[in-house]
């Protein structure tokens, strides 16, 4: 399967604030061990349009107003200490993790929720939401609780001044999850046209060969997580360390443009924040590193 578009390098300085976003990242145990799922962004979508994504996007005014006492199963305290950020509120930190699972649920179709009516909400909820009705107003009417204790902070990624693939700039939280059982993830034929279940090196492979397209934040996530073999790893590195802040610093060397990760000698915080490369090079119509494909995971 060949892309059937190419993302451009973007070459202006984007000086607006970065918008909060969230993103979860949905795993499962596979045969071959863990595998990721990616979506397809809709090819005329003015954000990495044609790139294979996690599910995610901007944190909404409404995640916000939901009533977390009524349809959450943590007090919003216990959200704010998991995403280890002290300078934003207990509100923030909430509607952080609500817009992650409305993304989801809205983008894949997967619910992390329960309550009193059918085992499996999903089909429900999703039938609300085609009638116009808002995520939270689904919610209340269902009596569904959240389960954001089903989602585990992983890392934040805010767009630099000088992005690479988009001329917007985001403040995104990825979290990780796994699948609930009995649920099916797919793309909704709206905002996305295509989706796929791969192992974190599958997918960087066919990165590598031009089937597939990859923003430059997938790419460095899926080499962190192509590090892991089952779910239960992931999850208990999420469990035991701060979720690292990686804000990219780009340069333009020679007219060929570099991405800078913490831990490089360009970069101005010099402890590296994951593993793998810290830098990328926008090479042969894609984001590489210094010493090839198999760079990406020394």
């Amino acid at each position: 399967m060949k892309a059937d578009t190419r993302m451009e390098l973007n070459l202006d300085t984007v000086l607006t604030p970065p918008r909060p976003a969230a993103t979860v990242v949905l795993l499962r145990d596979a045969l071959a061990g863990l595998e990721v799922f990616l979506m397809k962004r809709h090819s005329l979508s003015d954000v990495l349009g044609g790139a294979y994504v996690f599910p995610g996007g901007k944190v909404d005014p409404a995640d916000a107003e939901l009533d977390m006492a009524a349809h959450g199963d943590q007090p919003a305290a216990v959200l704010q200490a998991a995403l280890g950020e002290p300078g934003i509120s207990e509100t923030t930190a909430a509607a952080l993790h609500v817009a992650a699972l409305r993304e989801a649920f809205e983008e894949s179709g997967v619910l992390f929720a329960q309550g009193h009516g059918p085992a499996q909400p999903a089909a429900q909820a999703a039938a609300l939401l085609r009638e116009g009705r808002g995520f939270n107003a689904v919610l209340a009417q269902m009596g569904l609780r959240l389960q954001t204790r089903a989602i585990l902070p992983w890392s934040r990624w805010i767009t630099p001044v000088r992005p690479s693939v988009m001329n917007k700039r985001f403040d995104t939280r990825f979290f990780v999850a796994a699948v609930p059982g009995g649920q099916v993830a797919r793309h909704d034929d709206f905002e996305t046209t295509d989706s796929l279940w791969l192992s974190p090196r599958e997918a960087l492979l066919q990165y590598w060969a031009g089937q597939i397209e990859l923003a430059p934040p997938q790419i460095m996530s899926l080499a962190h997580l192509a590090r892991h073999s089952a779910v239960d790893s992931v999850l208990a590195a999420a469990r035991e360390r701060r979720p690292p802040v990686i804000q990219p610093e780009s340069f333009d060397d020679n007219g060929e443009r570099m991405i800078c990760y913490p831990g490089d000698e360009r970069h101005t915080v010099r402890e590296p924040a994951l593993p793998g490369p810290t830098r990328l090079f926008y090479r042969n119509k894609r984001f590489e590193p210094l010493c090839g494909f198999e760079g990406l995971f020394s």
